[in-house]
């Protein structure tokens, strides 16, 4: 089973909140809101996206390359905590 089927359920419930976000902008630009308002919504999707990225991308870590969690290389385990803390700081 893939980890995204797995966690099925968690990862569509972001997509709908970032949906709702971008229906959001949407109104707003449509309402002809000022530009820093609709600056702050975008700001806020663009965070969910990136929260939502490095979600997906520390899974596929985990499940595909090496779990630093199981690895008994103790390298190889701290190559990739290290690898997944970068992504999540890089995405923030």
């Amino acid at each position: 089973m893939s980890h995204t089927v797995k966690d099925k359920a968690k990862l569509l419930g972001r997509i709908r909140r970032i949906k709702g976000q971008a229906e959001a902008v949407e109104r707003a630009l449509e309402a002809e809101i000022g530009c820093t308002d609709v600056l702050m919504l975008v700001a806020s999707m663009r965070g969910a996206i990136n929260g939502l990225t490095a979600e997906l991308m520390e899974d596929h870590i985990r499940h595909h390359v090496v779990n630093p969690d199981s690895e008994p290389d103790a390298d190889r385990a701290k190559g990739a905590a290290e690898l997944i803390d970068v992504v999540r700081t890089y995405l923030k």
